[in-house]
C-alpha cells in the first residue's frame, strides 16, 4: 500500500519511519528542495497548488494524508477526487481558520475563551472595550509557534499591533490566567472506532513548544474524561480519521479549548517510546483503515525539543533511558533540529533526566 504525504518535515519523516516496517511504501509532495522527509521516502518537489504536481503526485497511490495544516484546502479536495484524503478536508478547512475552530467549539458546547472578530480597526477598538485588555490579537490564518499574535495592555499595543497584523482577518481574545498548557491527542479509524492517549503537559517558550511530561503530571480521572469527551466532540462531528490534537488551558480544575491541529503533534512525539502504539503508527493504521495499536503509556515520559541548536548526540545519549530523534535540518534560531525522549519509571525520575537534558542544551553546553 502507498501513502502519500502532503508536505516534507519532520513529522513527515516519523510518519514514513513509523510506517516502513508495517510494509507501507510512501511518496511526498513537497516545495522544498532539501527537507528531513527527503532522506527516508520517494519525493515530487513541487507546489501545494500546482495541477500537474498534484495529479503527478496523486497517481498510483492509496490513500493521502498531511503533516502540516497549511495544505491548501483546494488542492486537498482535488486530490480527494482521486484516492481517499484523511483527515477530510473539511477539518482542514476549520483548523486554518481560528474564527471557524473557535465557532465549531462553540457549536459542539467547548468551552472556549471569549473572542471577537476583527477585520477592521473600529472592529479593535469595540472589541477591546468589550473583552478589556490585557487580550492577544491573532491571525485567524497562518499562525503557528508564537507567530501572528501580539499580547495587547494598553493604547500604544493596540496601534503597534494594527500596524504590524491589520490588514488581515483577525481574532482578539481574552487573555486568560491559566494554570498550564495540556494538549489531548486522540485517534479516530476509518470504521469511527476511537483511541486517546493521556493528557500532556506543555511548556512553551516565546510561542515555541520547548518540553512536554506525559502523562501530564497532577491529572484527575475527571479531566481525563472531560478530555476524552471533547475530542470526541470534535472528531464525531467532523467525520474525521487519523490523529487529532486540541490544545486547552487548564484553570480552575477546568479545560478551555485553545486550538487544533489535524494532523500527528509535536507534544505527541514522547509516544516513539513511551506508548504502545505512537502518535505516527496510529495515524498510519487510521488512515489505512487498519485496526488501531494500544495508546497506553510505558511509564512515564519527557520530551524536550532541540532548538536552534543540539548537543553532540553522546552527551545526550549518556541520560539513563535517552531516545535521540535528529531531523537532518541545518541549524538556525528558533528551527526545531529534534527532540529527545526520556523514559522513567515514575514522573520524578522523568523531570531528573529532562533537567540533565535542558542543562546540555545551554549556550554553554552547546558552544
Amino acid at each position: 500500500m502507498k501513502v502519500g504525504i502532503l508536505g516534507g518535515g519532520q513529522l513527515g519523516q516519523m510518519l514514513a519511519l513509523a510506517g516502513l516496517s508495517l510494509g507501507l511504501r510512501f511518496r511526498f509532495l513537497e516545495p522544498a528542495d532539501e527537507s528531513p522527509a527527503g532522506q527516508v521516502a520517494e519525493r515530487i518537489i513541487g507546489s501545494l497548488e500546482d495541477a500537474d504536481c498534484l495529479d503527478r503526485f496523486a497517481d498510483g497511490l492509496d490513500v493521502v494524508t498531511y503533516e502540516f495544516e497549511n495544505v491548501p484546502t483546494a488542492s486537498a479536495r482535488r486530490l480527494a477526487q482521486r484516492v481517499p484524503v484523511y483527515p477530510p478536508p473539511a477539518a482542514l478547512e476549520v483548523s486554518q481558520d481560528r474564527l471557524a475552530e473557535k465557532q465549531l467549539f462553540g457549536r459542539l458546547n467547548i468551552p472556549t475563551t471569549q473572542y471577537a472578530k476583527v477585520d477592521m480597526r473600529a472592529d479593535l477598538d469595540q472589541a477591546v472595550a468589550r473583552l478589556k485588555v490585557p487580550a492577544v490579537l491573532k491571525t485567524r490564518r497562518l499562525g503557528y509557534d508564537g507567530k501572528g499574535q501580539m499580547v495587547l495592555r494598553n493604547a500604544d499595543d493596540m496601534e503597534r499591533a494594527w500596524r504590524q497584523l491589520g490588514g488581515q482577518p483577525l481574532l482578539l481574545e481574552e487573555y486568560i490566567a491559566f494554570e498550564r498548557e495540556v494538549s489531548q491527542l486522540a485517534v479516530r479509524g476509518r470504521d469511527g472506532r476511537v483511541a486517546f492517549y493521556p493528557l500532556v503537559e506543555n511548556h512553551h517558550e516565546q510561542g515555541i513548544l520547548h518540553w512536554s511530561l506525559a502523562p501530564a503530571p497532577n491529572m484527575t480521572a475527571d479531566l481525563q474524561r472531560t478530555a476524552n469527551d471533547y475530542a470526541l466532540r470534535v472528531l464525531n462531528a467532523l467525520e474525521y480519521v487519523g490523529v487529532l490534537a486540541i490544545e486547552f488551558f487548564q484553570r480552575h480544575g477546568r479545560l478551555i479549548a485553545n486550538e487544533t491541529a489535524p494532523r500527528v503533534h509535536n507534544s505527541g512525539h514522547w509516544t516513539i517510546e513511551g506508548a504502545e502504539t505512537s502518535q505516527f503508527e496510529n495515524h498510519l493504521r487510521a488512515v489505512v483503515g487498519w485496526p488501531l495499536g494500544s495508546t497506553a503509556p510505558a511509564g512515564y515520559s519527557a520530551m524536550l525539543n532541540l532548538i536552534g541548536a543540539a548537543p553532540p548526540v553522546e552527551t545526550l545519549l549518556a541520560i539513563p533511558n535517552a531516545h535521540v530523534h535528529l531531523y537532518g535540518k541545518a541549524p538556525r534560531p528558533g528551527r526545531k533540529l529534534g527532540h529527545v525522549t526520556l523514559r522513567a519509571a515514575d514522573a520524578e525520575s522523568a523531570l531528573l533526566h529532562l533537567d540533565e537534558a535542558r542543562a546540555l542544551t545551554l549556550p554553554s553546553s552547546t558552544g
